[in-house]
């Protein structure tokens, strides 16, 4: 697969090379990311549908304030039907062996955009991290319960960040079988170790290392 470095979050069909010279496109697509995110590659799944985040959103915490709800149904609306193929695909069959991409890249990110749908989807993204050892993976979710009864997947390459729904409420432990935390504050404070960095260069939840409380200062949509 060829991953084309883009500013703006572009979808590609995965690509497998056939002896005649031809291609064959797979079901699975890969977002290369913008803004703090420029240069990662992510699958990402469709918030909008998502019916774990549209409950979050009516509570008083990060959520109320999702930036993925806001592009997908705004700046990048463009982008729902393939996050939700991906939906689909990854929540309502297991992927096949031809179904599962080849990640080119040393970083990958699950869920830019979206989060856990169902047991299944996690069993489809460690299948991913399983099949490539060469890539080190950061998954983002909010779904503990999924993470924990199913733990026993987790390959060992699949970084586990546990996105704390709580605004202005430190963590300062993850969760059992998470490796790390990630927190928001609308404060600046000594704990922000996240802020004003781009991903691929920082790295901080995309490597394994003695940090495992992530704290970033946002700017809260209204």
């Amino acid at each position: 697969m060829s991953i084309i470095a883009t500013d703006k979050p572009v979808l590609r069909f995965n690509q497998h090379s056939n002896a005649d010279g031809t291609t064959t496109a797979k079901p699975v697509h890969i977002s290369v990311m913008s803004g703090k995110l420029k240069g990662i590659s992510a699958l990402n799944t469709n918030t909008v549908t998502n019916e774990f985040c549209q409950k979050m959103q009516k509570g008083n915490n990060i959520c109320k304030h999702c930036y993925s709800q806001a592009m997908l149904t705004g700046s990048r609306k463009n982008c729902q039907d393939a996050f939700q193929r991906n939906s689909d695909l990854l929540s309502k069959h297991y992927l096949e062996d031809d179904e599962i991409p080849y990640i080119n890249a040393a970083i990958f990110r699950f869920h830019g955009h979206g989060e856990l749908i169902n047991p299944m989807h996690f069993r489809n993204l460690c299948a991913i991290a399983s099949a490539n050892p060469q890539t080190t993976f950061a998954l983002w979710t909010k779904q503990k319960g999924i993470v924990q009864k199913y733990s026993y997947l987790l390959p060992r390459n699949l970084i586990l960040v546990y996105s704390n729904a709580k605004l202005d409420d430190i963590m300062t432990e993850p969760p059992e079988h998470f490796d790390k935390v990630f927190n928001n504050i609308t404060n600046k404070d000594e704990w922000a170790n996240c802020t004003g960095q781009k991903c691929i260069d920082c790295r901080l939840c995309y490597e394994f290392n003695d940090t495992n409380v992530i704290v970033e200062h946002v700017k809260v949509r209204s």
